[in-house]
């Protein structure tokens, strides 16, 4: 039998910047696959924001989408994260891949390097779903309660049950 989870599909890669590496897995069994930086640039402190080509663009089969998301190292590290978290790409887009870096440290500036490892891209199936309009919805056990109300957070935000 065949883990469905597992299925390999082929997705085209146009290199645009052959000096750069194709994206590849890591690890074997590693999710996503590595995107590389295609142009230096400093992201200055405090939510300094660059758009960062990455070479590559993609041909990603219908019913697949991908998920461009960061990378765990540089956001522990360096406060550096994608800003549109997951980006996402879809399958009839076929311009180069760009991601939108931010950098959250208040005081540290960050250099991204040419052909460094700045997000990871994971592809993913999708289905599309058909719209229906009603008037009402009907209930549920959660009702319209969220932003934290399943962790113990009440309508202000602040904790609902006193701490022991």
């Amino acid at each position: 039998m065949v883990d469905m989870s597992k299925v390999d599909i082929q997705v085209l890669v146009q290199r645009i910047d052959t000096s750069l590496p194709i994206p590849t897995y890591a690890h074997q069994d590693d999710a996503g696959i590595d995107l590389f930086a295609r142009v230096d640039a400093i992201l200055v402190p405090g939510g300094g924001r660059e758009v960062i080509p990455t070479g590559i663009a993609l041909a990603i089969p219908q019913g697949y989408a991908g998920f461009v998301l960061p990378r765990s190292g540089l956001a522990l590290h360096h406060g550096v994260t994608c800003l549109n978290s997951p980006g996402l790409i879809d399958s009839n887009y076929r311009g180069e891949i760009k991601v939108i870096l931010i950098n959250t440290d208040p005081t540290q500036s960050f250099a991204v390097s040419r052909g460094e490892r700045i997000a990871q891209l994971v592809i993913q199936p999708v289905n599309h779903i058909h719209i229906t309009e009603v008037t009402h919805l009907g209930s549920s056990s959660r009702g319209d309660q969220g932003f934290g109300s399943t962790g113990g957070f009440n309508s202000t935000g602040r904790c609902a049950q006193p701490e022991v």
